[in-house]
């Protein structure tokens, strides 16, 4: 029998994703700092894990990462989609859960977008439209 869909909330993952994904992450980032992987894209080039999402029946993981430095993201992220299995077998003995996800990674591109955030807010136009006045806000009243 299929569960009724749930009225009046935003779709989204549910606590239980959320908590499994946070653990897989953590124990991610334990496995990348203590292993050496033997891929030569991974070598000089620390990765930053970013966030897990899981799915709905937490046996897959999709795993952001960047390269710390900035550094040849395709190539770190196709290392680590092909050490996926070496580094799923170091996850079980770390993780309390029923099954092992399958993971597979990403680039986040959340660093990439805010860095261009911050370049827009630094230029030159786009602070003096933010130091002008709103002509639709109120003034302040003035003390007496």
């Amino acid at each position: 029998m299929s569960r009724p869909a749930r009225r009046g909330r935003a779709a989204g993952p549910s606590q239980r994703q959320l908590r499994a994904g946070e653990v897989i992450r953590h124990a991610l980032v334990d496995v990348l700092r203590h292993e050496t992987l033997d891929d030569p894209a991974l070598q000089d080039h620390p990765v930053t894990v970013s966030e897990v999402r899981m799915s709905p029946d937490l046996r897959h993981a999709v795993c952001f990462v960047e390269p710390l430095g900035g550094g040849d993201a395709t190539a770190v992220v196709d290392a680590l989609n092909r050490s996926a299995r070496f580094l799923r077998g170091r996850l079980g003995p770390l993780i309390e859960m029923r099954f092992t996800p399958d993971l597979r990674f990403l680039h986040d591109e959340s660093f990439a977008a805010a860095a261009h955030m911050s370049a827009l807010f630094d230029d030159p136009k786009v602070r003096a439209d933010l130091a002008a006045p709103d002509p639709d806000s109120p003034e302040p009243d003035e003390p007496a």
